[in-house]
């Protein structure tokens, strides 16, 4: 098994690439801008970015994170919601720009492997792990193997219809978790705040310089932990909803641990308590059965790109 591999994360908004040795631990890192919708341009980004990581990585074999619906074989992104990947033969393209095998896997299931196998879930064979930032993610090891689903489409939680006739979301339907309790939900809910012009948005409005594309999640959150009484209540009620599809969750699967991850999720005690404690009003069977540890992540943005190096290094190195 070779003593390093290269961990790449492809989400909708960023690129993190990583050279991780068999601990976990990233040597040598980059990062840059998903460069929009464009399949050749991600391409193009990843090749540099791996360029970029050194002759300590000149070897070594190449695991990918890509936020999307993969085949079972691991060699199509099938769907990405986030991002332009439509049947996209991501694994033979990348195989053949790099000149080496690479192993893809959906991006929240290398975040959740890296919790697992060195994180926040190290010693739980049953876990869940999601990723909360433009949408949800999820991950699920059972018995110590992660699960895929028949299909290879296990873990879409985000996906999972709460809200019938609810907001629009990028999978097609409507009232999907990731409308609710994601860092799109914060920002919708922020520039609605702003839409009304009333008084309890001052804070927000003079942050964002009145402009509402300027309002995203991350400053949402960031005012809420400063004590704006707005954002604090947006950022609650995301937590109710993101405790509630806990509950859904746990009563399906069972786990003995819940991480909750991603930028959002690793910048929000706030959103996590709240979330904790719907998931416990919400539970079936409440009072009569254990409650799964709901935590934050372990590994922070280094997660997704720690988990497809492993992945990568288990199964091909």
């Amino acid at each position: 098994m070779s003593a390093y591999a290269i961990g790449i994360d492809i989400g909708g908004t960023k690129i993190a690439a990583g050279l991780v040795d068999g601990n976990g631990t990233v040597l040598v890192r980059g990062r840059r801008p998903t460069p929009g919708f464009d399949p050749a341009a991600v391409l193009a980004a990843v090749c540099d970015l791996v360029r970029e990581l050194g002759p300590g990585g000149a070897d070594a074999v190449v695991g990918v994170g890509a936020a999307g619906w993969m085949d079972t074989t691991g060699s199509t992104v099938v769907f990405s919601p986030h991002l332009s990947w439509r049947d996209e033969p991501l694994r033979r393209n990348l195989e053949r720009a790099l000149g080496r095998d690479v192993l893809l896997s959906n991006d929240a299931d290398a975040a959740g492997w890296a919790e697992y196998r060195f994180g926040a879930a190290r010693g739980e064979d049953n876990m869940v792990c999601l990723t909360l930032g433009t949408g949800i993610g999820g991950s699920v090891v059972l018995d110590g193997k992660l699960r895929r689903g028949r299909f290879g489409m296990a873990g879409e939680f985000g996906h999972q219809v709460l809200v019938p006739g609810g907001h629009r979301c990028a999978c097609g339907n409507r009232g999907c978790w990731e409308q609710y309790a994601s860092g799109n939900a914060l920002a919708r809910e922020g520039r609605s705040l702003l839409a009304v012009h009333g008084p309890v948005a001052k804070v927000l409005r003079e942050a964002a310089g009145n402009d509402p594309h300027a309002v995203t999640g991350e400053l949402v959150n960031s005012l809420a932990v400063a004590g704006d009484e707005a954002c604090i209540e947006l950022v609650v009620e995301a937590g109710q909803w993101l405790g509630l599809g806990l509950a859904n969750l746990a009563a399906v699967l069972d786990p003995g641990i819940m991480v909750i991850g991603g930028g959002l999720g690793s910048a929000s005690p706030l959103l996590l308590e709240t979330a904790e404690q719907a998931y416990r009003g919400s539970l079936s069977g409440r009072g009569y059965r254990p409650f799964a540890r709901v935590v934050g992540a372990a590994l922070g943005p280094d997660a997704g790109l720690v988990g497809a190096a492993d992945l990568a290094r288990n199964a091909l190195g």
